[in-house]
């Protein structure tokens, strides 16, 4: 499916309409369910083909990364789709086992491309740039799947990071 297509399949399957109250603390009429499209193999397939559209050219990065837990499907079957391996960012560290923030292999002075689903004011994306960051990695772009329009692309760009979006609101017809 084209870039129109899945915009329309995944407002098909993950736009619900109620009073949530997102991650961000603000509150919204609609929410966009990452976990409803992020599941979904057809919608992944199409998500990896059209990501790799708006990539920076493969020899610039080193490796993906994927914010826990909504961004993990789409990272995953992105660093397959371009044969890149992948590291997971962890929310805090689980307190057990090997205790880490970064879950895969990670090496200081690496660059690095962060993948996050939904963008709203980028809390979750930049607090997982800024543990890459403070690691010693270089965040090369973040990319979303869906910008909302709320604040993302000034918050990422204040934070000093390049930003990108396969899909806004807009597109889904929001």
């Amino acid at each position: 499916m084209n870039k129109a297509e899945l915009a329309k399949r995944i407002k098909e399957v993950a736009f619900l309409e109620g009073d949530f109250v997102l991650r961000s603390g603000k509150h919204s009429k609609y929410y966009v369910d990452k976990y409803l499209f992020g599941t979904k193999p057809d919608i992944l397939k199409s998500l990896a083909v059209e990501l790799t559209k708006i990539l920076p050219p493969l020899e610039s990065f080193d490796r993906l990364a994927g914010p826990e837990l909504g961004a993990v499907t789409i990272t995953s079957v992105l660093a397959c789709t371009i044969n890149k391996p992948f590291v997971l960012v962890r929310k805090a560290a689980k307190g057990y086992g090997t205790d880490k923030i970064f879950e895969g292999e990670l090496h200081k002075g690496e660059k690095v491309v962060l993948i996050e689903d939904i963008l709203t004011t980028a809390g979750a994306a930049l607090s997982a740039a800024e543990r890459l960051r403070d690691y010693g990695v270089e965040i090369v772009k973040i990319i979303g799947v869906v910008d909302r329009e709320e604040g993302a692309a000034e918050n990422i760009a204040k934070a000093g990071f390049q930003m990108d979006a396969l899909l806004k609101k807009s597109d889904l017809g929001i």
